[in-house]
């Protein structure tokens, strides 16, 4: 399973740890994935995402899942975020 955002293509970041004698070694720093289920008001089910604290924080700024879709860009979204992004267009402009 990836350590990849399904919402905002959020990753894993590389970094040092700094001891207090200063020795730099390699480390990684994962995002904060949880499993998390997001009803979408236009289809009227719900979906299941691996998404970070952070993008689950946005989609309720914005109002839900379906206005995160309508404004998130398709090259940071998983494949499966994809077809519901379509799936919510095409219910949206019927």
């Amino acid at each position: 399973m990836s350590r990849r955002c399904e919402l905002t293509g959020k990753g894993p970041m590389s970094g040092m740890n700094v001891s207090h004698a200063n020795n730099k070694t390699k480390r990684r720093f994962l995002p904060n994935l949880q499993d998390v289920t997001l009803i979408s008001d236009s289809l009227g089910r719900s979906f299941k995402f691996r998404v970070s604290s952070h993008a689950l924080r946005t989609v309720d700024h914005r109002g839900g899942l379906d206005a995160f879709l309508a404004r998130a860009k398709d090259e940071d979204l998983s494949p499966a975020a994809l077809k519901v992004k379509k799936e919510v267009a095409k219910a949206a402009s019927a």
